[in-house]
């Protein structure tokens, strides 16, 4: 009789050591399947919310300081539009999301204003296309800060003279507490003719992901080469923010994965350990048989081999129904992007196994360790006459 056909027929018998077990792997599987596949909706659902913290890289012209900047809230120096696009083709920088923009403070019924203007959102040539961070606005357009609208009595389809030039208002911003609150938004080529600067912008916007130590120095170095006459930094809080906060996420994973494995082949030890006391009885009478050692140690091994391929199954399914059906509640941003993670099911299928056996080695070892004539002398025998 085969060594898979005694497995098959001692299970049938013990149900519930196999049952008790197999549930052990059923969990730690759904769990870990879960928790990696919804990590991954996670890691997406951070990057979206911390991308909407803002950019991170802020170009300039070089002969404007950044203390000047600061203290005027734009760069009194202009530089070339063509700088953007030539940004967009370069393909030594780790950077994505190129914004133009060209702004100045002017007056506006009787107030202080910033007049902005945006070039619609262009993505590195040499990377994949992201969706676009900024507001695309139209030609003739134009956005409104909610101090201004709110003070002004502006309303939505509203045209407003600014600079001499007439702007339809097409969206009126919620208020945000920022300096947005008292700036107007429109298309770039609209703003310059409005500023009679023509051709010209002050400065380039732009998202950093990789925020190494050493990054922004390398970016300096590349940006010397690319656009000579230009200055960039890098804004610490947002940039550092990013970073760790994807740092928490992945040390989240890398220790309740590892936690819930080891608490569950835990319990399969002990469920091993405990079949192989029952089993005491029939493994004297294999070994007084002359039933070597391999081929006893191969029917616990192969029950932990069939223990780790039914939980690795049916975990893999548990655990991508769990993460499809609470993970949209929960990552309301990238929620339509959660879906089960095939690759999952063939790592569940060769470690859930490995980790079975791994859990059933000692109890394995003390079943083969054992005398026969010790293990039947203490054997209860029933006859019938």
């Amino acid at each position: 009789m085969s060594v898979i056909h005694l497995v098959l027929r001692e299970i049938r018998h013990r149900k519930l050591n196999f049952i008790s077990a197999t549930l052990a792997m059923v969990v730690a599987v759904a769990l870990a399947v879960s928790v990696i596949t919804m990590s991954h909706a996670s890691r997406r659902e951070t990057i979206r919310l911390m991308r909407n913290m803002g950019f991170n890289l802020l170009i300039i012209p070089e002969e404007n300081s950044f203390a000047d900047f600061w203290s005027d809230d734009f760069a009194k120096v202009t530089m070339p539009e063509e700088y953007v696009h030539r940004l967009s083709e370069a393909t030594t920088l780790d950077i994505q999301h190129l914004v133009a923009r060209l702004q100045k403070k002017i007056e506006w019924r009787g107030r202080k204003v910033l007049l902005t203007g945006l070039l619609p959102e262009l993505q590195m040539q040499s990377l994949p296309s992201k969706s676009a961070m900024s507001p695309d606005i139209d030609k003739g357009t134009a956005y409104v800060g909610y101090e201004l609208w709110h003070s002004e009595g502006i309303s939505e389809g509203d045209v407003i003279s600014v600079m001499g030039r007439d702007f339809t208002v097409v969206k009126l911003l919620a208020e945000d507490g920022s300096k947005d609150d008292v700036r107007i938004w429109g298309h770039l080529h609209d703003v310059q003719e409005a500023l009679g600067t023509p051709g010209q912008i002050n400065e380039i916007e732009a998202l950093h992901c990789l925020c190494g130590d050493n990054q922004l120095s390398t970016i300096r170095a590349n940006l010397a080469r690319e656009l000579p006459g230009t200055r960039v930094t890098e804004m610490q809080t947002i940039a550092v923010m990013r970073a760790e906060t994807r740092q928490m996420m992945d040390r989240y994973a890398a220790f309740i994965i590892p936690a819930i494995v080891l608490v569950c082949a835990f319990w399969i030890g002990l469920q091993s350990l405990s079949n192989v006391r029952e089993r005491r009885p029939e493994i004297g009478v294999y070994r007084a048989q002359g039933v070597g050692s391999g081929t006893i140690a191969a029917l616990f091994l192969t029950k932990a081999v069939f223990v780790g391929v039914v939980g690795a199954l049916v975990g893999f399914v548990l655990g991508t129904w769990l993460a499809l059906h609470f993970g949209p509640s929960m990552f309301a941003h990238t929620a339509k992007k959660i879906a089960p993670e095939l690759p999952l099911l063939w790592r569940a299928l060769i470690l859930a196994p490995v980790i079975a056996v791994v859990a059933s080695y000692l109890p394995t070892l003390h079943a083969v360790s054992q005398d026969p004539a010790d293990v039947l002398r203490g054997v209860r025998w029933t006859t019938s006459v």
